[in-house]
């Protein structure tokens, strides 16, 4: 129960502040849907450390473009600013 409790809270947080770059356009991850899966990668890796973990769990989820036949890794649709904003997220965290 506790592991969940936790990818709740870290996907709460992720929902909320972290998001993809679209032109001009913010997409944060609660609304599309990512923000629990990337909230489950990130403590998976979490023996990492929290800037490998954002790295390593940004390239492990493809995100579904169009009708799902084209995927793109996620990292390759954030921006630097918000990868450096998931490690400081991670950071916190994980020192809890």
């Amino acid at each position: 129960m506790d592991s969940l409790i936790q990818i709740s809270d870290l996907e709460s947080i992720i929902s909320e502040k972290v998001f993809i770059k679209i032109e001009k356009w913010n997409l944060y991850l609660g609304d599309a849907g990512l923000a629990r899966q990337l909230a489950i990668e990130c403590i998976s890796n979490k023996d990492q450390g929290p800037f490998e973990a954002s790295k390593v769990s940004l390239k492990a989820i493809n995100v579904k473009v169009g009708d799902g036949v084209k995927r793109i890794p996620l990292i390759n649709l954030i921006t630097t600013s918000q990868i450096k904003e998931l490690e400081e997220i991670l950071e916190g965290f994980f020192e809890n």
